[in-house]
């Protein structure tokens, strides 16, 4: 993370690490006040943007637009497959993207190209039986655990 590293960013960056899925930066927020870390929820939105112009993070939008932060792997960007219903996320092979990505900036002489890819679909745990014919419209509520703790997230 760039500039000075605080105990505030280095909360953030703890419990985003401990996070398995795609959190918000609310949800984030959250998390770290029931852990028990006095932080505003500026501070978080300061730290997120910090660690996505560095590299440090993955985001994507859900259906609503609000962008959703991921701990970004060592080894890299990556995309993900994400459930619509319960937000579980999973990486995917991207190679054939990240080739044409750069295909296309060698073709039309463009530099720092970026991109975004972003897959959605209904993953086995929230499909129905076969004998209950189509899955109900899913708009993703992050599953709580007893505590109101973001189920994807360990503590």
């Amino acid at each position: 993370m760039s500039g000075r590293t605080t105990r505030q960013r280095a909360a953030v960056l703890r419990v985003l690490t401990g996070c398995q899925d795609f959190v918000s930066a609310q949800e984030l927020y959250g998390l770290l006040t029931t852990d028990g870390t006095r932080i505003g929820l500026t501070t978080v939105y300061r730290a997120l943007r910090e660690l996505e112009s560095s590299g440090g993070v993955d985001v994507v939008r859900d259906e609503a637009g609000e962008r959703l932060y991921r701990r970004r792997p060592d080894d890299g960007h990556r995309h993900y497959l994400i459930c619509r219903c319960c937000g579980r996320s999973r990486p995917v092979d991207s190679e054939v993207v990240e080739r044409w990505a750069g295909r296309i900036a060698s073709d039309t002489g463009f530099t720092a190209v970026e991109h975004t890819v972003e897959l959605t679909g209904i993953c086995a745990g929230c499909q129905p039986a076969p004998d209950e014919g189509e899955p109900p419209p899913c708009h993703w509520e992050p599953a709580r655990d007893d505590l109101g703790r973001a189920r994807a997230c360990a503590s």
